[in-house]
C-alpha cells in the first residue's frame, strides 16, 4: 500500500491550505473529503456573502480578486477550486472517513466504504458544518424542516418559522421577508444574539418594529408538526402554536466529536475542544493534528477561515522540524 507523508481529512479551505503547505514542503499528500470540494461552502445560502474581506480568506498566497470588498458563495467556490488546481492538490472526493488508527509509526485511515489509506502523519481538518445542533424534539426530522437555509424563492407566500437568533437566522429572516415570506423568529433568549453582524442589527430591529418580521423570544419550540410548531414560553409556561409550512432550525453546528474520539483524540467533556498543543496543533496522539474550526469544539465562533488557515503552516513546520509559525493569540486561548 502506498504510504503518504500526510493525509488530510477534510477538503474545505483549511484542509486545502494544509495540502498547499505540504506541497510547498515537498511532502506527498492525500486530501480525503466526504463531499464535494469545499462542501461546507457549497451548502452555504446561495446569496451569502462572507463576513471577511477577500484577502483575509485567501490561501496559498494566491490573490482573490473580486469586484466588491467581500466575496459571495459562488466566487469562493470558484476561487478555492482554482487554488486546488493551481497547486495540483491530490484529493479523493466523496470519501467519508470512519476512523484513524495508529500502528507503530504509520496511520491507517479507513473510510465508510471500506477503503484504507496509510500515512506517516494525519491532519484532521473536518470543520463543523456537517454536524448541526439538533434540538431533539418531535418532528425535527420531518421533510419540511431543515438545519440549512438555501435561498428565498421557494418559500414566497408561505409561513416560515426560524428557530435561532444568530447571524444565519437573522440573514435568512431578512432575505425571506424581502421575498414575501411570512416570517416568525423563535429564540430562547430575550433578544437577538449579541454576535449578530453589526450592520444587520438596525435592519432586523426596524423590520421587527414595523411588524414585518415577527419574533417570539424567551421561548422554546417543543414540537414540530406538518403545518405548525408548538412553543413554550419560558417565563409564563404558556403553550401556543404557530403556523409553519417550513421550519429552519438555525441553531448552529458543532464538530463531529464521535469521529475525533474514534481517531483516539481526547476531548474536553464540556466544551468538546480536543486536546492539542497550542503551538503545533498536535493532539494527544503523536503525529495526529487538528486544523481549522474542528479544534474549536462548541466555540465555533472563535475560528474562521481567516485564522484557521494559519494552522496549516504551523503544522507543516512542525512535521518538517522547522521553527513553528506563530499563530494568533486568540486561537491559542481556545
Amino acid at each position: 500500500m502506498l504510504v503518504y507523508d500526510v493525509i488530510i481529512v477534510g477538503g474545505g479551505p483549511c484542509g486545502l491550505a494544509a495540502g498547499i503547505e505540504a506541497t510547498k514542503a515537498g511532502l506527498s499528500h492525500l486530501i480525503l473529503e466526504m463531499g464535494s470540494l469545499t462542501e461546507s461552502i457549497r451548502q452555504y445560502p446561495r446569496r451569502m456573502r462572507f463576513f471577511s474581506t477577500a484577502e483575509n480568506i485567501e490561501i496559498g498566497g494566491l490573490p482573490f480578486p473580486i469586484s466588491g470588498v467581500k466575496a459571495g458563495r459562488d466566487e469562493a467556490l470558484q476561487y478555492y477550486r482554482k487554488a486546488a488546481a493551481y497547486y495540483k492538490l491530490n484529493f479523493k472526493l466523496f470519501q467519508e472517513v470512519w476512523d484513524v488508527v495508529k500502528e507503530g509509526d504509520l496511520f491507517t485511515v479507513s473510510t465508510k466504504t471500506g477503503d484504507r489509506y496509510q500515512a506517516r502523519k494525519v491532519i484532521m481538518a473536518t470543520g463543523y458544518f456537517t454536524q448541526p445542533r439538533w434540538l431533539g424534539i418531535p418532528g425535527e426530522s420531518l421533510p419540511h424542516v431543515s438545519h440549512y437555509y438555501d435561498e428565498p424563492f421557494k418559500y414566497s407566500f408561505t409561513n416560515v418559522v426560524i428557530i435561532g437568533a444568530s447571524n444565519s437566522a437573522v440573514e435568512a429572516a431578512l432575505e425571506l421577508y424581502r421575498h414575501d415570506v411570512n416570517i416568525t423568529v423563535v429564540h430562547r433568549g430575550e433578544d437577538f444574539r449579541s454576535t449578530v453582524k453589526y450592520w444587520l442589527v438596525p435592519d432586523v430591529k426596524n423590520r421587527v418594529k414595523e411588524g414585518k418580521i415577527k419574533t417570539v423570544f424567551d421561548s422554546l419550540v417543543t414540537q414540530i408538526d406538518e403545518k405548525s410548531v408548538t412553543i413554550n414560553n419560558l417565563k409564563t409556561g404558556e403553550e401556543t402554536q404557530l403556523p409553519a409550512d417550513f421550519v429552519f432550525v438555525l441553531t448552529g453546528y458543532v464538530p463531529d466529536a464521535s469521529l475525533l474520539r474514534r481517531c483516539g483524540i481526547e476531548l474536553n467533556a464540556g466544551t468538546q475542544v480536543p486536546v492539542f498543543d497550542s503551538q503545533t496543533f498536535e493532539t494527544n496522539v503523536p503525529g495526529l493534528y487538528v486544523c481549522g474550526t474542528v479544534l474549536a469544539g462548541i466555540y465555533t465562533e472563535k475560528v474562521f477561515i481567516e485564522n484557521g488557515r494559519e494552522h496549516a503552516q504551523a503544522i507543516i513546520d512542525h512535521i518538517m522540524g522547522r521553527e513553528v509559525h506563530k499563530v494568533a493569540e486568540l486561537i491559542q486561548r481556545i
